[in-house]
Parts: structure tokens; sequence; C-alpha cells
């Protein structure tokens, strides 16, 4: 009987302590990942993958058990398994990229949804979690923490200001709200401005030709903002702070769920009503602001999970810059200075998907912009209306070839109280309408994994220009996950109208000239590109280098320089140039850091014609050879974290008077920002911190502050200045301390 226990017991305890393997592969984008860590923790188990990413546990104990793969640069994954056999159980993994930086999903380069590292062209993402570690008060300042994207303020008094890319001035970038080209001509110098940041999802970045699928304005790049899909976003959420300048900034946003439509409903309100002039000019320092943006979007479910949104936006802003003693009762008159502007826009933007089998889109907008303005004693009336329609048919041929095929059409209707806008004989009103009719076919063809190719050609036509070619082709080579190389080349036109591109042509005391009928620039463009990731144990590096080059003809130029008191515009005798590199790294370490940093040398000129015929060499007005940017984060215990951010800029040419006393050249200078941040398990998180930590701000910005409608020139004034507000090439805002509170329910 005592035999029969212990062979009972014998048997138990074979059964009980059996064990299992588990083995597999991991993946990323079908290359092997090395050097991957795989865990059990339950069972305190760990081990690495090889080189191939091949990987392989024995000894595991019957049962469930949960298995955790780990590696800097990618989203950790969880999966749970379970063992009840002492054959080898196969769990191959598919890691996916994870950056802060980052978002795998991308359709500003190509017009269709395609993971970032799958596309042909090269995209830069910039999402909430990267700019809510810097906060502002507008997509405007927030998109300048992309290296080589410069956010320009022009003018000192009103504070308006465009986007730089590469150098090349704000008409040459092309904004879209959710692929929609709805920010254009008179809204350029204030379309990101109210756009509320609890609506944007992500802002896509393409550097360099696009108009094979954008049209005439994107020939120096495309910003896209992705509003969020009211699906994704949070019951509720809320963002605001307050600067120790006064400036407070509310963003508030909730979802609303009926029937089988969901709604997204966001609102932003800024105001800043702080006079101060700390560099003692009479001036404000910093444009007085009032404005309430309001947006709202829906999304509908449909069969087949087809696409159906349309969204709305209305935003109200009145400011002002001026005297110190300014106030509305001298709006327009030539007794104390002032810039006032009203701005009053609505849009309306609509994606629908065609009821068929085969994918086809539809999208549309539509938007009214009124601007109300004087800037001293000069007024700038203008009402701009744009609709534009779109078809595309997404069609994958095979899996070599995927196509898109489309038609466009916008239709511009723009009126002013300038010269622009009159009829002929001048004397009677002329709005200009303009359609803009356009068709566009794309081929992006897999020739196999580690090679892609895309080609695209648009067509339009100008009533006043003719016929418009616009050749794109982009070129991806992968010989695996940790290299990337992208070519692109291609070509852009534009028609300008001055005085909706141009502040400079309104503001301060200079007389506009246009020597000649200005005809519509063409560009030459092309970049390549190099993706470089290097995974270790202990940190993951990314490195990415773009050289760039742009060749235009028919530049439209502004000449500062010719005459003190006139800006004459005309067409370049001769081409202008924009080239450079510019460098981003991204360092992720096992320890709580995390790092990005961008470098960017660009060289941006004109060569033209003087009265000699031989060509002279002048360099771009605000683009800087050198510039930069950086952000740093590091994650303390309890859910604390730091922030480091900024942007750096070498010297760049301003605009100066003959023996003019202020240096051509602005100074070497850092804008440097600092953030502390504590986040709470239930949605609420409070920071605060300081801007411009190093306190910078330019000498001398406006020229004869003391006599801003120029009645006194004749008077002790040896070297004829007359008063000019556009040397700028930074804000006037010193140090000044910011307190916040978010708030997210899911």
């Amino acid at each position: 009987m005592k035999t029969y226990y212990i062979f009972i017991l014998l048997i138990s305890g074979i059964a009980f302590s059996q064990n299992g393997n588990i083995k597999g592969k991991i993946t990323s984008n079908g290359e092997a990942v090395p050097a991957v860590t795989v865990s059990i923790p339950q069972l305190k188990i760990m081990i690495a993958a090889d080189e191939n990413g091949s990987y392989e546990i024995k000894n595991i104990p019957f049962g469930t058990h949960q298995v955790v793969f780990n590696f800097i640069g990618f989203r950790t994954e969880k999966k749970k398994i379970k063992i009840n056999s002492t054959s080898p159980v196969t769990l191959n993994i598919k890691l996916q990229e994870d950056n802060m930086a980052l978002d795998e999903v991308v359709i500003t380069g190509t017009m269709k949804e395609i993971s970032r590292t799958e596309s042909p062209v090269p995209v830069e993402i910039i999402t909430p979690k990267l700019f809510k570690k810097n906060p502002t008060a507008s997509l405007f300042e927030s998109v300048g923490m992309v290296n080589g994207v410069q956010p320009q303020l022009n003018c000192n008094v009103c504070n308006t200001g465009d986007i730089h890319i590469n150098g090349m001035e704000g008409p040459y970038t092309l904004i879209l709200i959710d692929g929609m080209p709805i920010v254009s001509a008179l809204s350029t110098v204030y379309g990101l401005n109210g756009i509320p940041n609890s609506m944007v999802e992500r802002i896509e970045v393409v550097k360099g030709p696009a108009s094979s699928l954008y049209g005439s304005e994107a020939m120096g790049g495309i910003i896209n903002v992705i509003t969020k899909s009211p699906y994704k976003a949070p019951v509720i959420s809320a963002d605001s702070f307050l600067t120790s300048w006064g400036e407070l900034s509310v963003d508030v946003a909730g979802k609303i769920n009926a029937g089988k439509a969901t709604s997204l409903i966001g609102v932003n309100y800024f105001n800043y009503n702080s006079r101060i002039d700390n560099n003692g000019d009479n001036f404000t320092d910093l444009t007085l602001q009032n404005r309430i943006s309001v947006f709202n979007k829906w999304n509908f479910e449909r069969k087949e999970n087809r696409a159906a949104s349309v969204a709305a936006r209305y935003v109200y802003e009145d400011r002002w810059g001026g005297e110190m003693n300014w106030d509305k009762q001298w709006r327009g008159s030539d007794s104390i200075y002032g810039e006032s502007i009203y701005t009053k826009r609505a849009e309306l933007i609509g994606l629908y998907q065609l009821p068929t089998s085969e994918r086809i889109f539809t999208q549309f907008s539509y938007n009214w912009h009124d601007q109300n303005s004087w800037y001293g004693n000069t007024p700038y009336m203008a009402t701009q209306q744009v609709a534009f329609v779109q078809t595309y048919w997404d069609k994958p041929l095979n899996d070599a070839h995927s196509l898109l095929v489309g038609a466009s059409m916008r239709y511009t209707i723009y009126d002013d109280n300038t010269p622009a806008t009159a009829s002929a004989d001048g004397l009677s009103n002329k709005p200009a309408e303009t359609p803009l009719p356009g068709i566009f076919i794309q081929d992006e063809w897999t020739l196999n994994k580690k090679h892609k190719l895309l080609g695209g050609y648009r067509f339009d036509y100008d009533k006043n220009h003719g016929a418009v070619h616009s050749p794109r082709v982009a070129y991806k080579f992968a010989p695996n996950t940790n290299n990337t190389i992208r070519a692109s080349f291609g070509t852009g036109f534009r028609v300008v109208n001055l005085f909706t591109e141009d502040h400079a042509a309104l503001t301060g005391a200079r007389e506009v000239v246009i020597a000649e009928k200005l005809n519509p620039e063409r560009s030459f463009n092309g970049n390549l590109n190099y993706v470089l990731k290097v995974p270790t144990d202990s940190y993951m590096l990314n490195f990415d280098i773009t050289g760039f080059y742009s060749y235009f003809t028919n530049k439209i130029v502004g000449d500062f320089d010719s005459d003190p008191n006139k800006i004459i515009y005309d067409n370049l005798r001769g081409h202008a140039i924009s080239q450079g590199v510019s460098l981003n790294i991204d360092a992720t370490f096992t320890f709580p850091l995390k790092i990005l940093a961008g470098i960017s040398y660009m060289d941006v000129f004109q060569m033209e014609e003087n009265d000699s015929g031989k060509l002279e060499h002048t360099q771009q007005l605000h683009a800087p050879k050198w510039s930069g940017t950086f952000v740093g984060t590091y994650k303390l215990p309890n859910n604390y974290s730091i922030d480091l951010t900024g942007n750096w800029y070498g010297p760049m040419r301003l605009p100066i008077f003959p023996n003019d006393f202020r240096p051509e050249y602005s100074p070497w200078f850092c804008i440097a920002n600092i953030q502390a941040t504590k986040k709470f398990d239930y949605g609420l998180e409070f920071y605060g911190g300081i801007k411009n930590i190093l306190d910078f701000i330019p000498d001398n910005p406006i020229l004869r502050p003391f006599d801003p409608f120029d009645k006194n020139v004749e008077v002790n004034n040896p070297n004829g200045y007359a008063f000019d507000p556009s040397y700028n090439y930074a804000s006037l805002q010193g140090r000044r301390v910011f307190l916040g509170v978010r708030y997210n329910l899911f």
C-alpha cells in the first residue's frame, strides 16, 4: 500500500512539473528587429532576441502566461499565451514604431492614408503630445517646433505673420485643413490663428514640391492640419493657461452622440489686453487681441465603413497695435498711430465617399473671409470667398500599382478697396473672379519590398495665364528597416496678389509701386532624404537628413533698397534659389529621457540683372543661413515631467534704410522655454513654466516711432529716415511665467 502512494505522488509530481517552450521571430515592416527584450514578468524570466530577431524561452510551466516584448523606439507588445503541451508554441510578433514626434499614418504626401515609413514622400509630424510641451495660443506658434519651419512676424505693430518653409516666404506655403486648401491669399496672415488646439489630431508638414496633387500654391511646402475624428475624441477636454503678461487662452471641446452621428464641438478663446511698452518707444510691444473661434465636426456611420463628415468653423478677431495712447476713436485718423484689424471668417469642409464598390471620394469646402482694417490712416477693406470641390478615385490596380485619379475646381471671388480690383478705367470697382479647374493623376508603384516609385501629374487652367503643367516624381529605397532613402522632384506655379500676401505693402509709410504687369512664378524643386535608425540595448537613435534645392523664375520680389520711401514690386530679371540641408536627431533612452533636435543650413538668394546686364547676388530677407530646434523631456517619479524646448537662429538679413544705424543682419539668438507638468490618474494635469528664459528682445524694431505719419521728416533728419515697423526678426515679448491646467474625460 505504501508503494502505491509513492507511485501516485511521483506521477502527480511529473504531471504538475511539466514544462513547455515558446519561440518565434520579431519583425517590423517585414524586417527582423534584433536585441528585443522578451520577458515573462510573473516568472521573472528575461531574454534578448538574437541578431535575426529570433527568440526562444524554454522550461515554461504549464498554464497561462503574459509575454512582454519591449524595445526602445517601438511600442511595447503584451501577449497572453497558454502552455499545455511540451511541443514548442510559436509566437511571432510585429512591432510598431513608437516615437513622441511621429504618428504612423500620414496622408498629406500622397492624398491617401499610408504608413509614414512606407510613404515615398517624407512627412514630418507634430502631435498634440509634442506641442503641449510648449503651450501656445495658436498653431501659428506651434509649427515652429518643426525644424526648417519658421513662423515669421512681418510687422512690429500688428504682429501679423506667415510661415516660412526652408527660407521661402509664407505665400509659398499651402495650408490645408483636413486636406482641403482652405487657407490662402487673404487669410494667409491669420490662417493658423484661432484653430482650437483641442480639435487637432496632428499637423503634417511636407517640404518641397506637391503641386501635382494640391495645385498652384504648393511651391515650397504644405502644412496640413488634421482635425480629430469625433469617434476618437475625449467626451470632454479642456486646456487653459495664463501668462504673467496677461495672455489668457481657453480651449474647450466636447463630444456628443446623436444616433448614427458623432459630433465634436470646440471653442477657443484668446484675450490679451495689457498695454506693455518695455522698450520705451511708445508703441505696444505685443498686439492687443480678442479672438473667439468655434469649430464643429460631424462624422456619420455608414454601411461598409464608408467615410462621411462635415465640419464648420467661425472665427472673429479684433486686434490692434500702435501708440500707447491709441484707442478706437483714432481709428483711421492721422493724429495717433494705430493698426486696427477686424477679422470675420467662416469655413465649411466636407468629405463623402460614394456608395459604390470603388473607393471614390468627394471633398468640398467653402470659406468667407472679411477684413476691415486701418494701418494708420491707410484703409484696407477686403472680402474673399473661395469655393472648392474635388473628386478622386483611389484604385489599387494590383499588388504593385495603386492609382489615384481626380479632378478639382476652385472658384475665388476677391474684392478690396485697392487698385487690385479696380476696373480698367479706374472709375469703378470690379471684384476679381478666378476659376481654376484642374485634373491630376498619381501612380504609386511598389517594385518590391525595397523599392517604391511614385509619379504624378497635374494640369490646371488659369484664365489669365493659360495651361499650367505640374509633374512630380518620388522614389523610396529601403534596403532594411534601419535605412531609408527618398528622392523627389517637381514643379509648381503661383499667381500673386500683393495686398493679400505681403503685409509690408500696407503697413508703414512706404509707397507701393508695381513696376510692370506681374507674371506667374514658376519653380523647380528637388529633395533628397535619408533616414537612419540606430537601435541599441540602451538607446534608440534616429537620424533624418534632407537636402533641398528650388529654382525660381519670374519670382516676384519687393525691392526695399532702391528707394527708402517705396516698395517696388516686379518680376525678377534673373532667377532665385533656395538650397540647403536639414538634420533631425531623435534619441530615446532606457532611462526616462527623450530628445529631439534639429539643425538647418540654407542659402536663399536671388540673381538679378543690373543696369549693365550683369547678374547681382542678393540675400533673401528673413532667411537665416543657420537655424535649429530642440525638445528635451525627462520624466520624474509620481507622474512629474520636465520639458525644455526652444528655437535658435543665426543672422538673417533685414530691411534697412540707407545709412541706417541698425545692423543689416540680426544677431545669433535663442528663444528657450521650460515647463514642469504633474499628471493625475483621472485625466487632470497641471503645468507651468517660463517662456523666453534667456529674455531675448530685439533692439530698435521701429524706425522713427515718434513720427509715425512722417509729418516731420524734413526736420532734423539728415539721413532721410521714415517711419518703418518692418525691421523684425523676433517677438518683443521678454521672459514671462505661465500656469495652466488640462483635463480629459474619455
